[in-house]
């Protein structure tokens, strides 16, 4: 991400008002981007990463895994830091749905298609509670085992439980632990993680 002056003014007060926390150093700047983006620090208290959630994302972005997305704002979003560094392929669901299904979104369906081609792919659900719920079924199914699943959709009826059953999954994972989130909060997330990444391998 390119900063500018007045972005960095931003993060040293984010810096100042985040007071005392326990993430690492590499968790810290997930958090604080994503405080950055929403201006809602209540966000410290509720971003939860899974064991070496943070090494497997790494390794799975340098080693040029395909990212699969739910919705075009998230694949719109991160695809300019993607492009000027690893340049993995960036799909997104809602463009691959099969056909018609009475019982799945557009967007459930897409995820199904392309997590059974892509089954080890990095997933980022920035939106769709079905795409995250799809995702689970097929980890739980064990057909596929994903590198790493970003989950941030906000909604009320039965997201949280997914996130619980990711959470209980072997699949390294970032979520939100709350009804909140959004695909900004996605967004944030993945360009934290491409920064990170291409510090620690860009220039190996």
């Amino acid at each position: 991400m390119e900063w500018h002056i007045t972005d960095a003014q931003s993060l040293a007060i984010i810096d100042s008002e985040m007071g005392e926390h326990i993430f690492s150093p590499a968790e810290y700047e997930l958090v604080r981007r994503v405080v950055f983006a929403t201006a809602d620090f209540e966000y410290k208290s509720l971003i939860r990463f899974s064991e070496r959630a943070l090494q497997a994302a790494a390794a799975a972005l340098a080693a040029r895994t395909t990212i699969v997305v739910d919705v075009q704002m998230v694949q719109v979003g991160i695809i300019q830091a993607i492009q000027t560094t690893f340049a993995n392929p960036v799909y997104c669901s809602m463009d691959f749905y099969t056909h018609p299904q009475k019982e799945k979104t557009r967007a459930a369906s897409g995820m199904e298609t392309l997590a059974k081609r892509y089954p080890e792919g990095i997933f980022v659900v920035g939106q769709s509670q079905t795409a995250l719920i799809t995702l689970v079924d097929l980890i739980e199914s064990e057909e596929i085992r994903p590198a790493l699943i970003v989950a941030t959709p906000a909604g009320f009826l039965d997201v949280d439980v997914a996130k619980e059953r990711l959470r209980e999954s072997l699949v390294p994972n970032i979520t939100i632990d709350s009804r909140k989130g959004n695909a900004v909060v996605a967004v944030a997330t993945v360009d934290g993680l491409v920064d990170l990444a291409w510090q620690a391998y860009g220039k190996l």
